[in-house]
């Protein structure tokens, strides 16, 4: 039994796996050599000698060839180190696209209208071809999302120069261009920083142009908060229609984003609604806002539960707590003497911490059913 295992094991390992794959690969050992060690002091699980030797030879197998093929953390202060590089990456990648951005601005004067073009053209090739060499000689992919980062800023500056080169009107659909490169970066090397700087680019290019539509000028999509509703419904909805197990976090981000930006403008909506497009009482505007926050944040609490997505459940959780404390604010705030207002404050937050462990009880009961 224990080799069909251990040939299963193989054959799986043999397959392309993403990083992240790996290093949960890793974690999975490490916590299944630790509970191992704690059984066999309890007394309650003791291997015999073959076939402990058989199960850490290929463990030890394995994590050899992850650690070759991927640039894993095999311990705890290894992933603490890691931290620090993925900070520093971050930082370095800031620190050289405002350095690409003051050299455009120190010596572009310098230069006349047909080489600020062909600058601004080959800047980003050259970039992206740098960044896909690194990605080739760069296990880590800590310096390739660095060149990453920074072929995007400057693919973002380029555009905004060029069409101060020739005057172009500022559009919303240089928003487009801008998604797609971040987009096309994301993917291709796994960076989720990039994810989420492409859906920001999508989500002010979806609201910018909703508030078009609704006779506006694209730039102030902000003033009306409805205009943001069906970007957060797509990027909701969008990791449920495309598979993202091979890259880490993606969906997460996704649903993340989408919960924003669904329940902030509802949030908005429910204290300020003169900033609706309803051209009805404002009193109902806010009441109704309020209850489809309550309704929303609700729901996505159940989701999550009901899906295993701690992100969805933890946003929905957020917002269902600050749209009942708003509401208490609301009401009694200005009649209620203040030590009574934080009494009822304190006494509803340990209501919802019961009420979240009954939740919790249940699940895990439920998720011990389903592992017998």
């Amino acid at each position: 039994m224990l080799s069909a295992i251990i040939t299963q094991a193989d054959s799986m390992s043999a397959k392309k796996v993403t990083k992240s794959e790996a290093q949960q690969r890793v974690d999975q050992i490490g916590s299944f050599r630790q509970e191992l060690a704690r059984l066999e002091v309890e007394g309650v699980l003791v291997l015999d000698e073959p076939t402990l030797s058989t199960v850490t030879s290929h463990h030890d197998g394995l994590l050899t060839s992850l650690a070759r093929d991927y640039d894993i953390d095999r311990s705890h202060q290894a992933r603490q180190l890691s931290l620090g590089m993925r900070i520093a990456s971050f930082l370095g990648a800031i620190a050289l696209a405002a350095s690409a951005f003051f050299v455009f601005y120190q010596f572009w004067g310098l230069f006349g209208t047909v080489a600020q073009v062909g600058v601004l053209v080959v800047a980003p090739l050259v970039l992206f071809a740098a960044t896909m060499l690194v990605e080739h000689r760069d296990p880590s992919g800590y310096f390739v999302k660095l060149v990453a980062m920074v072929a995007f800023a400057c693919f973002v500056l380029n555009i905004t120069m060029l069409g101060a080169i020739f005057n172009i009107t500022p559009s919303d659909k240089a928003l487009l261009p801008w998604a797609a490169f971040a987009f096309l970066l994301a993917y291709t090397l796994d960076v989720r920083l990039l994810l989420a700087a492409g859906i920001l680019c999508l989500i002010a290019f979806l609201s910018a142009r909703t508030g078009t539509w609704g006779g506006m000028y694209w730039l102030n999509f902000g003033y009306r908060p409805e205009n943001f509703l069906p970007a957060g419904v797509l990027l909701f909805a969008f990791p449920w229609g495309l598979n993202h197990r091979h890259f880490g976090g993606f969906a997460v981000i996704y649903r993340v984003f989408g919960l924003l930006t669904i329940l902030l403008p509802v949030l908005v909506l429910s204290n300020w609604g003169e900033g609706s497009y309803l051209l009805i009482n404002t009193g109902i505007i806010e009441g109704g806002y309020q209850l489809a926050g309550f309704g929303l944040s609700a729901g996505a609490i159940w989701l999550g539960i009901h899906r295993s997505w701690a992100d969805t459940a933890n946003t929905g959780n957020v917002f269902f707590v600050i749209f009942l404390y708003s509401k208490f604010f609301d009401w009694w705030w200005e009649i209620m003497p203040k030590y009574l207002f934080f009494l009822i404050v304190g006494l509803s937050a340990l209501l919802l911490l019961m009420i979240f462990m009954r939740l919790r009880g249940v699940s895990n009961v439920a998720g011990g059913e389903g592992a017998l």
